[in-house]
């Protein structure tokens, strides 16, 4: 095992390397927070009658603005909680072979990858919610829906694949000794292997997203916030734990009620 790659010698990428990295990273989720903002919903007159009796197809356009939507919103949930691997990667791949900084955003753009095409399933899992009435206009689940998803959120959160996938997740040097390749395939390879494992830990926090409206922007950077601690606090497995048990908690007092 090459000593950058076991924990022992790690590179110090140029500094104007590390500006380009952390700026890049700071730029690509503003603007996804942005757009966010800015666009709210992709037609929301159309998606409303959508989701009303008696009008439940959705044009191209619609899909394609719902995709766009759920994209970009995974971009501007996941890349904070990414930069912990994204800083490790740029560190380790300096040291190696003339690894180009280039290398960093090939990385990323495999981890984007993964949470593109989880995207094109949430607007998959959309259209089928409003086609069903289990959300409203708003896009927000009625109160049974929106408890149910709570508990199982929570459930998830106690089990043993959620608590796998995290610690790989919160452990960077140990998930490069494991998977390291060389090269920019490699790169795309590692990324995509990291977000498939980020995915495991996170996806059903991102169907919390139905129980207070897709588009609460409040509520998308509360769930943002809390991917980001479990990921990088120093007790970030504990805090899962309670979060689960307090997501079961408010599953039953939101279906109750």
């Amino acid at each position: 095992m090459n000593a950058t790659t076991d924990g022992t010698a790690l590179g110090t990428p140029p500094t104007r390397e590390r500006i380009v990295l952390w700026g890049g990273i700071a730029a690509i989720t503003i603007l996804a927070w942005i757009y966010l903002l800015r666009a709210p919903m992709p037609s929301m007159d159309a998606m409303a009658m959508a989701a009303m009796p008696m009008a439940h197809q959705w044009s191209i356009g619609d899909a394609s603005l719902t995709f766009i939507m759920w994209a970009v919103m995974m971009v501007a949930m996941m890349m904070p909680s990414a930069t912990p691997m994204l800083s490790m990667y740029e560190r380790v791949a300096s040291t190696r072979e003339n690894s180009r900084a280039h290398r960093v955003w090939i990385f990323a753009a495999g981890y984007l990858a993964v949470w593109t095409a989880f995207s094109l399933v949430a607007t998959a899992l959309q259209f089928a919610l409003q086609q069903s009435a289990i959300i409203s206009d708003d896009l927000k689940a009625t109160p049974i829906a929106a408890g149910i998803i709570l508990a199982v959120a929570g459930i998830y959160q106690l089990t043993p694949l959620k608590n796998i996938c995290l610690a790989r997740c919160r452990t960077p040097v140990s998930f490069f000794m494991l998977n390291w390749r060389d090269g920019s395939v490699g790169a795309f390879y590692l990324g995509l292997k990291h977000g498939t494992l980020c995915m495991g830990c996170c996806w059903m926090l991102m169907a919390l997203l139905f129980v207070a409206g897709v588009m609460n922007l409040a509520w998308v950077a509360a769930i943002s916030a809390l991917v980001l601690i479990e990921k990088a606090a120093p007790r970030g497995g504990t805090i899962a734990t309670v979060s689960g048990v307090l997501m079961i908690a408010a599953g039953v007092v939101v279906a109750i009620r």
